[in-house]
């Protein structure tokens, strides 16, 4: 065992010894963040050996989906916490404010879980749905599909529906500042997404309201947000939350709706079967014609790889390795090598988003608050990972 866990077990009534690789890095990494352990010199004992070194051969265990808890039954336990955990915490900060709640809704999977979270908040408070302001801003790439989901998911909670088209506010934007809409290019993108932040909180001014963020960990870690768009609210509950533990959040409350509210649960079953998108672009045939994971990689790796960053201080190739056995047969050695070097750079790279974040719940083990979790320069140099990073395939 190490640390509690079971690395590996004999049968019953067997003979023989059991073997096992103790990590010893993780094991360091516990015990600089576990500040109450203490090592007393009088009680233990120093015996020199030597060993042969050599490559050690990976038997344990290497969960693919860390942040997510393996059995049903745990899992289901899990996420009813943190959805409580998520919406203590706006419950606290409306009351302490004595405001109301604005959120905007894309029909995507992170707006879905705040809304979700807003109306649990407002139930703890004992106020009514009417107090959350949910807005849906259809742009250029707005497909039917995420539209009809919005408009679904806030009538069927119960929250005040408002509908702002920004199509004519952007182009009104690109005149101003001379910018082609014919060119799909980053600004032609971000104007969207600042023009929707500046909607909501306006909107927020006018309803004695708070913006509630809907970015999520796993975007943060990557940098995969507006500067002063999306990236930008009054309080972030889903912040503390990667995307691969976002999904299990949605379908949890799905899977728990009740007779009377079948809608609700449609809606998100069809939000969880909806790629995943910033629907920043025109749509190709009706359809989502910019999905995330194609651009930044998947999240089930990228959430692998922050989660052995931060919570066990492993550097590129010790991650590399681990993923490469928890993976093994899902993707091959050369893309979890790009990938990784994509999580890389971004992380190092976009660290100035993260130092300037909003409020928000932790809550795990894993976090990227400025405010204790996370003191990084936002100029920090990613160079000596970038040695090892050079030495992968990919």
């Amino acid at each position: 065992a190490e640390n509690g866990q079971i690395l590996a077990e004999s049968k019953r009534f067997g003979h023989g010894i059991l073997y096992s690789e103790i990590d010893v890095e993780r094991l360091c990494a516990q015990r600089r963040r576990m500040t109450t352990f203490v090592t007393e010199d009088q009680t233990h004992t120093e015996i020199l050996f030597s060993l042969k070194i050599e490559e050690t051969k990976l038997t344990r265990f290497i969960d693919p989906a860390p942040f997510v808890p393996t059995d049903r039954q745990n899992r289901e336990k899990r996420c009813d916490e943190i959805l409580m955990i998520q919406a203590m915490g706006l419950k606290k900060r409306l009351e302490h404010t004595g405001a109301n709640a604005v959120v905007g809704i894309s029909g995507g999977l992170d707006s879905t879980l705040a809304l979700l979270v807003t109306v649990r908040a407002f139930d703890l408070c004992g106020r009514d749905h009417k107090g959350i302001t949910a807005v849906t801003m259809p742009g250029f790439g707005t497909t039917d599909r995420t539209y009809d989901n919005a408009v679904k998911l806030i009538q069927s909670l119960g929250a005040e529906f408002v509908e702002v088209d920004i199509c004519q506010s952007v182009n009104v934007h690109f005149s101003d500042i001379g910018q082609d809409p014919s060119v799909h290019d980053v600004t032609y993108e971000n104007s969207q997404a600042r023009e929707r932040t500046q909607i909501l909180m306006d909107i927020a001014n006018k309803k004695n309201a708070l913006v509630i963020g809907t970015g999520d960990l796993s975007e943060l870690a990557l940098g995969w947000a507006t500067y002063n768009g999306d990236h930008m609210s009054m309080y972030g509950v889903n912040v503390g939350v990667p995307k691969t533990l976002v999904r299990h959040l949605v379908a949890y409350c799905a899977n728990t709706c009740s007779e009377s509210e079948k809608v609700l649960q449609e809606v998100l079953l069809d939000v969880l079967d909806t790629p995943v998108s910033p629907e920043l672009l025109p749509p190709e045939d009706g359809k989502i014609s910019q999905k995330t994971e194609d651009l930044v990689g998947p999240y089930e790796l990228h959430d692998f790889f922050l989660y052995q960053l931060l919570r066990c201080g492993f550097g590129p190739a010790k991650i590399y390795r681990l993923a490469c056995r928890a993976f093994e047969g899902i993707y091959s050695k050369e893309t979890i090598g790009k990938w990784l070097k994509t999580f890389c750079r971004r992380f190092f790279a976009q660290q100035f988003k993260r130092s300037c974040l909003p409020d928000g719940p932790k809550v795990g083990s894993v976090a990227v608050s400025p405010r204790g979790d996370l003191r990084m320069p936002s100029d920090a140099s990613r160079m000596a990972w970038q040695k090892e990073l050079d030495q992968l395939p990919g």
